[in-house]
């Protein structure tokens, strides 16, 4: 593979044996470069800003900076990474912030090597990556006692959902279906509220369950 068809990388952990151990499973793929490595969270968002890898391969709780900060300031840049967070907590307090921090993906550690490669390989294509207890935990979340009771979904707002779950931005929707960025954002907010949630990745989580999209 040429060197402009990799996926690049950079991996975030506070161990050195980790970020190893990801390293060498990473370039023996084949289709993935590293680009660099990082301790904490206020590294990765240097090493981000300067490097540009494709994804941004994010732990949680890590003395120095913390993933979930390291996330938010990414999003704040507009940096065009997507950052699929690897790590060994699937708790409440950490899957929620740090997907509505603007995470892509959220796989935990003991993920078998190939759903990880399969995994990083969608979220540098701007898919929605979750690993099933994560999305199950991410479902009960979000979910409304009146689920039952919802209001189904228009066309439209399935149309821009689905375009949601391939990690499609508002002006790229908004292109796509010849409408304003303005009419997106109204189409969201109405499926927000139909699926009793409250942000893009959750609004997917819902939708796969509720076998709206897929």
């Amino acid at each position: 593979m040429t060197s402009d068809s990799l996926i690049s990388l950079l991996i975030v952990d506070d161990h050195p044996v980790v970020r190893d151990g990801l390293r060498g499973m990473f370039e023996s793929a084949g289709d993935f470069t590293v680009l660099g490595e990082a301790s904490n969270g206020v590294e990765a968002v240097e090493l981000t800003a300067r490097l540009d890898p494709d994804v941004v391969l994010m732990d949680l709780r890590m003395p120095g900076g913390n993933g979930v900060d390291a996330i938010k300031e990414l999003a704040r840049r507009g940096a065009r990474s997507r950052v699929l967070v690897l790590t060994t907590y699937d708790t409440d307090s950490d899957t929620l912030p740090a997907i509505e921090a603007g995470a892509t993906g959220y796989l935990l550690k003991d993920a078998p090597r190939e759903e990880l490669f399969t995994a990083v390989r969608a979220a540098a294509d701007g898919r929605t990556v979750l690993s099933p207890a994560v999305a199950s935990r991410l479902v009960t979340a979000v979910r409304t006692p009146a689920a039952p009771a919802d209001e189904p979904l228009s066309a439209r707002e399935r149309e821009v959902l689905a375009l949601v779950a391939k990690g499609t931005s508002n002006k790229e929707i908004a292109r796509a279906l010849f409408i304003s960025e303005a009419t997106v954002k109204t189409h969201l907010t109405h499926v927000y509220g139909k699926l009793g949630v409250k942000d893009r990745a959750a609004a997917v989580a819902v939708a796969y369950d509720r076998k709206i999209l897929g």
